[in-house]
């Protein structure tokens, strides 16, 4: 059987542009929707595949043209009336009552609130709400427009660009410009405050946390300054912090957002090291997104690191102190995964983490400290809003540094055993 991760995404054509509409009532959570897609076939193309989860299909048109459709799983199979080449445009019509992908992890993608929506799509939750190419390295802009009860406050990643109020209801349009990945890509609808903070920042929280919030975040200006110079420029026009009125078991990144869980917020700051971890996402897993998920460290390694440089900075524990102790923690657990590409099983494990971060430390303890943070700077620099492996990082790391480290990386990401300690 395979495995989630690899029936997820479509060979044959690149994404350029999403256009999505939906229209969405809250209270039977329901969506009526239209879809338009640019997208690039260097060969010609007599069929073709999407990702959609559910939905009603009312209509696909292939450059204009009726084409005709079938469904296999998450699966949108298209034929269009004649074989597309080069640059071409799907349309899609669908509703129906969106509800998140079923899997390993749970379930992923649009998720109704107790008031409201959210939209948690990593690692396979797109489809559940846009019919797509859900793989991570098929990057591509958008234009997200909904419309819902003006009761409901709409925050989407992307760049709001307009907002209109008719009778009951606002509509919403926000772009996307920057080359995105679908699992980054999120809706959250609820009724929120919107709150401004310095260095572009924006907190959409319910009226009930607003007093919490504000001290729980108000450091987060502060996290991004020493990330910017640390990893060069923030990598998007803003960022917007939403805060559910609902539960979350972990904070979810998405691009230019995050979204917290009420239980993250609780006036003490008690949960500030996954304020640093989801806003150093925007660089590492947002900006940098990995080529596949076997790459996954990249991600979840570089995040945790930035929470210990973060500690380090903000007078907590050092990134020496923070290694040692999760060293300690992970001889206490088997040595049976490969960061490296740790498998769907463990995609999320602790380890993965841990030992990502572990790994990093490393590296800084090897080169040194002036060309460790050169080398993360320029590592971000050099492949903004690219895709990346861990070859490619390996490769960084040995150009930048002047020395030869596949030892090093060999021994952190590619053997279950932990390296000896030195």
């Amino acid at each position: 059987m395979r495995s989630a991760l690899t029936t997820h995404g479509n060979d044959g054509y690149r994404v350029r542009h999403y256009d999505l509409e939906l229209d969405y009532k809250v209270g039977p959570n329901r969506v009526s929707a239209r879809a338009k897609i640019t997208a690039v076939a260097p060969q010609p193309l007599s069929r073709f595949a999407l990702d959609l989860s559910g939905f009603k299909i009312g209509a696909v048109l292939v450059d204009g043209r009726p084409a005709k459709f079938g469904r296999s799983g998450v699966k949108l199979a298209v034929r269009p009336a004649k074989p597309v080449s080069g640059e071409f445009t799907v349309e899609i019509r669908y509703s129906g009552n969106p509800k998140p992908v079923g899997g390993r992890w749970g379930d992923i993608g649009w998720d109704e609130l107790t008031d409201g929506a959210l939209v948690a799509s990593q690692p396979i939750g797109a489809p559940s709400w846009f019919p797509c190419n859900d793989h991570p390295a098929d990057k591509a802009a958008y234009r997200v427009t909904v419309t819902t009860s003006s009761a409901y406050a709409v925050v989407v990643t992307g760049d709001l660009v307009s907002r209109q109020t008719r009778a009951s209801t606002t509509t919403w349009v926000y772009e996307r410009r920057e080359p995105t990945s679908t699992y980054l890509m999120s809706v959250q609808i609820g009724r929120y405050e919107d709150l401004a903070l310095p260095e572009s920042q924006r907190l959409a929280v319910p009226r009930s946390l607003v007093t919490a919030a504000r001290y729980d975040f108000a450091r987060q200006p502060e996290m991004a300054a020493l990330f910017s110079r640390l990893f060069g420029p923030y990598p998007f026009r803003e960022y917007v912090v939403v805060v559910t009125d609902d539960d979350l078991d972990d904070p979810i990144e998405a691009q230019g957002m995050a979204v917290f869980g009420r239980n993250h917020v609780d006036g003490r700051r008690t949960h500030e090291r996954l304020v640093a971890h989801e806003l150093a996402h925007q660089w590492f897993g947002n900006s940098l997104t990995i080529a596949d998920w076997r790459h996954i460290w990249l991600n979840e390694g570089f995040a945790t690191y930035a929470e210990w440089l973060w500690s380090e900075f903000s007078g907590g524990p050092s990134a020496a102190a923070l290694a040692t102790q999760w060293r300690e923690r992970l001889e206490s657990l088997p040595e049976d995964v490969v960061i490296g590409n740790p498998g769907e099983a463990n995609l999320f494990d602790e380890r993965v983490y841990k030992r990502g971060a572990l790994t990093l430390h490393a590296l800084r303890g090897s080169v040194g400290d002036a060309k460790f943070f050169e080398l993360l700077k320029s590592w971000a620099e050099e492949h903004r809003h690219g895709t990346v492996t861990t070859e490619e990082f390996v490769a960084h790391a040995d150009a930048v540094s002047g020395q030869a480290l596949r030892g090093l990386f060999t021994a952190w990401l590619e053997r279950p055993a932990l390296p000896p300690r030195i």
